[in-house]
């Protein structure tokens, strides 16, 4: 059985990233660890338009706990891609960002989701997500 992400009805985040030669692969198309290289550079922004950074979310820091990208169409070298974030499930000690891979004549490329937790890296343990961070997340325009 494949796996299936269900996306989020709205995406409250959007930014685009063209597809570097340097991204590739041996098929002469969009590699697959190109995609989770663009998904990290949509999260860092998308956490930048919320005034956070992946080290800093109200006192917490973030980690990946999982992902999953589900490929549906090719990407090529000039392409730009339109890479849409939502948050969603925020829970106890984090949250799922889904995203959305689109190019430039709207082809849908891939389905991608992060589990984020919140990490206190100076202990080096998991901490529960602020709530100001939740309430933000939840909010985000």
């Amino acid at each position: 059985m494949r796996i299936q992400l269900e996306l989020p009805k709205t995406f409250t985040f959007q930014t685009q990233i063209p597809v570097r030669i340097t991204d590739i692969n041996y098929g002469n198309h969009l590699g697959n660890d190109a995609i989770l290289s663009m998904m990290h550079e949509a999260r860092v922004q998308f956490l930048q338009s919320l005034g956070y950074t992946e080290l800093e979310m109200e006192g917490a820091g973030l980690i990946m706990s999982d992902t999953a990208i589900i490929y549906k169409g090719e990407g090529f070298y000039g392409d730009v891609l339109t890479v849409k974030v939502a948050a969603s499930d925020l829970n106890k000690y984090g949250f799922d960002l889904f995203y959305l891979f689109t190019n430039q004549t709207g082809k849908e490329i891939a389905q991608a989701k992060t589990g984020m937790l919140c990490f206190n890296y100076a202990n080096r343990k998991l901490m529960t997500l602020p709530e100001k961070a939740a309430e933000n997340l939840k909010n985000a325009k």
